[in-house]
């Protein structure tokens, strides 16, 4: 069977780059996953990993891909995003796997005119707490969903091909302008990191012998890479901050319920809460 894309380049091979080059060279969708990471040491992480076939310290191996995935943190982003348009070949894909959308795009899109490659932004909503190739898994994006962010000036044979990939992977694909993802990962995925770091931060230590699975679980997520995290939060401020207030005002609801020492306001706002996640499934 012929690959769907011969030379794949993936430029930040931890976790989320380990996975798609895991996933590329399971399903046989690449001959190719070039593997090109900032230190010899976490080149031969992905190596071990079975992440890529092959690995460079040098971002000019971009130039032999016929698609590009950029892995890294989203404030390196737009930056490698613009090293690797003047090493590409015209018209080689380039998408990126970045947790916000708007400046990344914007960055791009400022240039558009004169631009060699084709670069479609995109979100796979999937990931862990865990960091690096050893965390790697193919079949991390079976089954989840990605999010490609066109803008009015993208065409749409460039934003079908970036589909084109995390459908491949495994993905259920959906499309939305830039600003509207970041809006819908702010209240999903970025203020919950913020909620999750804060419970940690206000629970006494001497108390965390005694935590069990609800104390955990709902702080998993605190235990991600706080550089990584930060740059995350501070790209997506404002919609951060939209979020955060509309969870306050939902805490100050029950905690108001509390203080009153209200049983049935508190049971109706319960209520609604479990039967909205229960809704989500598991």
């Amino acid at each position: 069977m012929k690959a769907q894309w011969p030379t794949v380049a993936i430029v930040g091979v931890g976790m989320i780059g380990g996975s798609i080059g895991k996933a590329l060279l399971g399903r046989r969708l690449a001959d190719r996953v070039i593997g090109v990471s900032r230190s010899a040491a976490s080149s031969a992480a992905a190596k071990r990993a079975g992440a890529v076939s092959e690995t460079t310290l040098d971002l000019a191996a971009a130039a032999a891909a016929d698609l590009v995935v950029v892995a890294a943190g989203v404030a390196a982003i737009p930056g490698l995003l613009d090293a690797l348009d003047a090493l590409v070949k015209p018209g080689t894909l380039i998408t990126d796997a970045g947790s916000t959308k708007t400046s990344i795009v914007a960055n791009w899109e400022r240039r558009r005119r004169s631009r060699r490659g084709r670069f479609v932004g995109s979100h796979p909503i999937a990931g862990s707490h865990r960091r690096g190739a050893a965390a790697a898994d193919a079949g991390l994006f079976t089954g989840r969903v990605a999010v490609v962010t066109p803008v009015p000036a993208t065409p749409p044979r460039d934003a079908e091909d970036a589909a084109s990939l995390w459908a491949a992977l495994g993905s259920t694909v959906f499309m939305m302008p830039p600003r509207e993802h970041d809006r819908i990962l702010a209240a999903t995925s970025h203020a919950p990191h913020l909620l999750a770091a804060a419970i940690v931060a206000a629970t006494p230590p001497a108390t965390h012998r005694f935590t069990a699975g609800g104390w955990r679980d709902t702080t998993r997520i605190a235990a991600g890479d706080p550089e990584l995290w930060a740059d995350i939060l501070l790209d997506n401020a404002a919609p951060v901050a939209s979020a955060m207030k509309r969870f306050a005002i939902a805490a100050e609801k029950m905690l108001s319920a509390i203080e009153a020492g209200d049983r049935g306001r508190l049971v109706t706002l319960l209520r609604r809460a479990k039967d909205a996640r229960d809704a989500v499934g598991s």
